[in-house]
């Protein structure tokens, strides 16, 4: 008799077995928030349409539906999430710029930080909704009243953030590079920058969701055009349907700009490993 063939098994490597874990965790995540969301949209509708709640006041997704099918066909919808993710992405850049230059300039002045570091705490902690009828004075009705509003609300915690991160690298690191004849300049750019990656990169994700928050209390008493424009615009006039469904769709916005940035973090690890 001709031997059977026989298939060898191989068991699966630790290796695998924990990126096969890692993948299922991530569907089962995935699943779980979908899931949560088909449910709250379901009950939203059933409540609607039971007129458990009012629907005028609290609308419901058919009506969302509806009215983001009216403005889509008028095509004002298309413009207004443009603008406001253009004047969103211009503060969100200019943010990460300025932070990232004034805490290097801080760093490499200690007395320049010591003078400063209460004026950034001070305006950090200032609501940023006061300054806006402000900027509204100083620089009229705009886009730039806008992106300085969305640039106000994030950039000083930015600066306190990316210079702590600077000074918590390791300090062994900062010997090494003297005793090998570096000065303060191959200190920051071989060891502090490199080292505060990580960092800048958290921080980034908080600076996204912070500078739609600025920009949108810009759209509010300063535009004629964007998201924040059609929540006031339709809260005047009482279409709450568009009133909600602009706050959806920030939601949404808010969502796709920090899976943006934690795929820049995720790229920047693997190309570190």
């Amino acid at each position: 008799m001709k031997p059977k063939n026989v298939q060898n098994d191989h068991p699966l490597t630790i290796q695998e077995q924990y990126l096969r874990k890692h993948k299922n965790h991530h569907r089962q995540v995935a699943f779980l928030r979908i899931f949560l969301l088909g449910i709250f949209l379901i009950l939203w509708e059933i409540s609607a349409d039971a007129y458990w709640i009012d629907s005028f006041f609290f609308s419901s997704p058919r009506r969302v539906v509806l009215c983001l099918i009216q403005l889509w066909t008028e095509r004002s919808l298309p413009m207004h999430i443009g603008i406001t993710l253009l004047e969103t992405i211009l503060s969100f850049l200019l943010v990460f710029v300025i932070s990232l230059l004034l805490a290097t300039l801080l760093w490499f002045s200690d007395k320049l930080s010591e003078i400063l570091e209460p004026y950034l705490v001070l305006l950090n902690s200032l609501p940023k909704s006061a300054l806006a009828p402000l900027f509204i004075v100083w620089l009229g009705t705009g886009i730039n009243t806008i992106i300085i509003a969305g640039i106000s609300v994030a950039v000083f915690g930015s600066i306190i953030s990316f210079y702590t991160a600077f000074h918590q690298v390791d300090p062994e690191k900062e010997i090494l590079i003297r005793t090998l004849g570096g000065n303060r300049r191959d200190i920051f750019f071989k060891v502090v920058l490199p080292g505060s990656v990580p960092t800048l990169l958290s921080t980034t994700k908080v600076n996204i969701g912070l500078s739609l928050v600025g920009v949108i209390i810009g759209e509010f008493l300063a535009a004629r055009r964007g998201l924040g424009y059609l929540i006031i615009y339709g809260s005047q006039v009482f279409q709450l349907d568009m009133v909600i469904s602009s706050i959806l769709l920030l939601c949404v916005i808010a969502m796709l700009l920090y899976l943006l940035t934690q795929s820049l973090e995720h790229c920047s690890k693997k190309h570190r490993n």
